[in-house]
């Protein structure tokens, strides 16, 4: 289970995930608790661990079911949650963050997942694999609990970049499609831009523009604009995709985050209230349980970084062993659907429609003259 073997042969002969076993809030025995699980349900599935070999070696030992399963990459530098992106950069090369990143960049994986700092992961991702041509500006995409039949709908960009204009949001509804069909399995999926209201006439003029990009390309890009929608359809069923630029999708994810967890609470204050409510919630354990898997964050774990030239997820920090498998799962299921390559595809299939930004620009300005008229 140390370094040695020949990855690109190994990846010839099952799906390779690369793991950053000492970034995160947990440490490395809570990243492998949770690749044991994953490994447990994924038979053909094998991962390069990261980080350093004396302290991995003997927590793989423990786990059986790993066993022929992982080889360790060893790297003794760590990046800090607290590490500015601009410095990690400059001194990440002995890290495990960008050592997971080189195993895609080279072929030896076909995913990377990390629960370390968000910031630097997308920066050394866009370092070491490159923005797709076509993209300014990638997306970092997450699955929000709803009321679609799927269960979940998909939200970018929740925080890689807060900027975003009508061209980097008519992508980002790109990118969203193409991971809702590979990774919910829609084949024509419903967009919806978030706006402070439904009507045309409300929000900012890039929001303005990029609902006239958007809707134009719908028929050529196989999806469905439902136009703006609104906070309260996140969790709906109107949207499969909702996009928005990375400040207003971080605000809202960790929101939501909040919100339940404070729901979580209130309804175990309520519980306890008396012992009636006490008997109640004995009656009710079957279907609270259910509840609290349902909406529970572990089990949708991981943001998509959308728009490279490689698949990376990004693990919560504080994610334990369930959270950083649905993390690995995630990559897992990616990987074997090509999304990578479908979503290079697609990108530059709108490329060709759009032939350049400059054309997008124009449409733009076009959009902006016809609503002043």
């Amino acid at each position: 289970m140390t370094a040695g073997p020949d990855h690109k042969q190994a990846s010839a002969e099952r799906f390779i995930i690369s793991v950053d076993a000492m970034s995160g809030d947990k440490g490395p025995a809570t990243v492998v608790a949770g690749i044991a699980i994953s490994a447990a349900k994924n038979p053909d599935v094998g991962f390069i661990l990261h980080g350093d070999s004396a302290v991995l070696t003997p927590l793989l030992a423990k786990r059986a079911q790993l066993t022929n399963r992982v080889t360790i990459q060893d790297a003794q530098g760590v990046v800090t949650m607290d590490a500015k992106p601009s410095q990690v950069v400059r001194n990440a090369k002995d890290t495990s963050m960008w050592s997971t990143i080189e195993s895609v960049k080279e072929g030896n994986a076909s995913a990377a997942v990390s629960c370390g700092n968000t910031g630097a992961l997308m920066a050394l991702s866009m370092i070491r694999l490159r923005k797709l041509e076509g993209v300014n500006r990638p997306a970092i995409a997450v699955l929000w609990p709803s009321r679609a039949e799927t269960g979940f709908n998909i939200m970018l960009d929740v925080g890689a970049d807060v900027r975003a204009d009508a061209s980097d949001l008519l992508k980002y509804a790109l990118m969203g499609t193409s991971y809702a069909r590979n990774g919910l399995g829609l084949h024509r999926p419903r967009v919806g831009l978030l706006n402070v209201g439904t009507e045309e006439n409300k929000g900012r003029t890039e929001l303005k523009d990029a609902f006239g990009l958007i809707g134009d390309f719908a028929e050529q890009a196989n999806y469905e604009f439902v136009g703006f929608v609104e906070g309260s359809d996140i969790p709906g069923d109107v949207a499969d995709v909702i996009v928005t630029d990375g400040f207003t999708g971080n605000v809202a994810i960790k929101t939501g985050e909040g919100t339940a967890s404070l729901i979580g609470d209130l309804l175990k204050q309520a519980f306890k209230y008396s012992i009636m409510s006490r008997l109640a919630s004995l009656l009710a354990l079957g279907t609270m349980k259910r509840l609290k898997t349902r909406i529970d964050p572990r089990h949708v774990n991981g943001g998509v970084f959308l728009g490279l030239n490689g698949t990376v997820v990004k693990s919560h920090g504080g994610a334990d062993a369930t959270g950083v498998s649905a993390a690995v799962q995630l990559a897992i299921q990616l990987a074997k659907s090509g999304f990578t390559e479908k979503l290079a595809a697609r990108v530059a299939t709108t490329l060709a429609l759009a032939q350049s930004d400059d054309e997008l620009s124009e449409k733009t300005a076009q959009l902006q003259d016809e609503r002043q008229t």
